[in-house]
């Protein structure tokens, strides 16, 4: 195979619970999904070994290799599996700086593209590079409902279930994840129970009670730093959700509704300083 064309999806924190330290790193409990907004990566393999790396939209073109995860990603798989090299365009759709992922997301993307194009890499060696690039990487790889704890090394599948319809509100500033994890640790909240809660009533179909368990520990950390995450919160509470929250260390938040029709009105209904788009779960997808 010459070339291969791969989607890698955006990520929603339904809940974020920190349950401690190991390491200098802070340990999660959080309830994942994929949703349809995508990144799209072409590959195209080269003989003399060499990475190369094109960003294209959503303001990519200014990040440097060094800070590339896409480039990490294709080093790494080359050193792991003694392959050519790739050509590789990164197409972003997922938005900067929001929470959803999109820097793991480009790392998973490039080691299931790499697999397809050279026929080499099962999922668990695929795991084991995805696990040494970012903390959320190995989840991006099949993406879908999990449950992540640790340092997002440690995956549950989590059965499709219910689909669900979401609302995003992005305040378009990013929010500094060192900050924001330093900021908790002046005034740690202790909440456990979240993750729990969301689960059981994701898995009995409950889309009402799923959503009114949304929760993130990093929420207040965020608004303090970046205030307009605790607007767009309030623009979203507005519309009358199933429930809200926020993705990550922001900024992006989103809302719940019982069907993508209603997300979209809601879109419509949104007016002001944010950007809204509608957005469903998606599937844990096997790769390529």
């Amino acid at each position: 195979m010459s070339a291969v064309c791969v989607r890698t999806y955006a990520k929603l924190n339904l809940t974020l619970n920190i349950t401690g330290k190991a390491g200098g790193y802070h340990l999660l409990d959080s309830f994942v999904a994929s949703v349809d907004i995508f990144d799209e990566i072409t590959l195209r393999a080269r003989t003399d070994g060499k990475i190369s790396v094109r960003m294209c939209g959503m303001g990519s073109e200014a990040i440097l290799p060094a800070d590339n995860a896409a480039v990490r990603a294709a080093q790494a798989f080359c050193r792991r599996f003694g392959t050519g090299g790739a050509d590789i365009v990164v197409q972003k759709n997922i938005p900067m700086g929001a929470g959803m992922g999109g820097s793991s997301a480009d790392a998973a993307g490039v080691l299931n593209g790499m697999s397809a194009l050279y026929g080499k890499g099962e999922y668990a060696e695929l795991r084991s590079l995805a696990d040494g690039l970012g903390s959320d990487t190995g989840y991006m790889l099949r993406g879908g409902f999990a449950r992540m704890r640790g340092r997002g090394e440690k995956l549950e599948s989590i059965p499709d279930g219910m689909p669900l319809a979401f609302l995003l509100l992005f305040p378009g500033v990013p929010v500094s994840t060192a900050a924001c994890y330093a900021a908790y640790d002046a005034s740690p909240d202790g909440r456990r129970e979240d993750t729990e809660n969301c689960l059981r009533a994701f898995m009995a179909g409950d889309v009402a009670a799923t959503g009114k368990s949304f929760y993130n520990a990093l929420f207040a950390p965020a608004c303090r730093l970046v205030p307009a995450v605790a607007r767009a919160a309030q623009a979203a509470r507005a519309l009358s959700p199933l429930g809200w929250g926020m993705t990550g260390s922001g900024s992006a938040v989103f809302a719940l509704f019982v069907s993508r029709a209603e997300a979209e009105e809601a879109a419509r209904r949104c007016r002001g300083e944010f950007s809204a788009v509608a957005a469903c779960s998606v599937p844990m997808s096997a790769g390529i």
